[in-house]
């Protein structure tokens, strides 16, 4: 992942109920959920939502698709392991043991 891109889901996940919408989502999988049902399962006006998930999505979080009148979200789980594993990438100088982690260990964890 580049910086830039990095920076931008960084943003984008930087507001309570973007990061609420991501959380909640990662939870339902691939499927994902409408933006309705994330509006009425997180208490957060459906205009309002739409917005943020539309933020999430411009950042690569999400991906989008139309079902109807609905527009169904899910996380990019590919962008989503490429953040994680950008922000590790160097990870306690390249010896992660002495954090406890380790680089595949934490791209393990974030799979479905």
């Amino acid at each position: 992942m580049q910086e830039q891109a990095a920076i931008s889901a960084l943003g984008a996940l930087a507001q309570e109920d973007r990061l609420a919408a991501f959380r909640l989502l990662v939870t339902h999988g691939p499927l994902g959920l409408p933006s309705g049902t994330i509006a009425e399962k997180l208490d957060v006006q459906p205009t309002r939502m739409s917005f943020h998930l539309t933020t999430l999505e411009r950042a690569g979080l999400l991906n989008a698709q139309r079902e109807g009148r609905h527009i169904r979200y899910a996380v990019d789980y590919e962008q989503m392991k490429s953040l994680l594993s950008f922000l590790m990438e160097d990870c306690c100088g390249n010896n992660p043991e002495i954090c406890g982690l380790s680089h595949s260990n934490i791209l393990k964890s974030s799979s479905l």
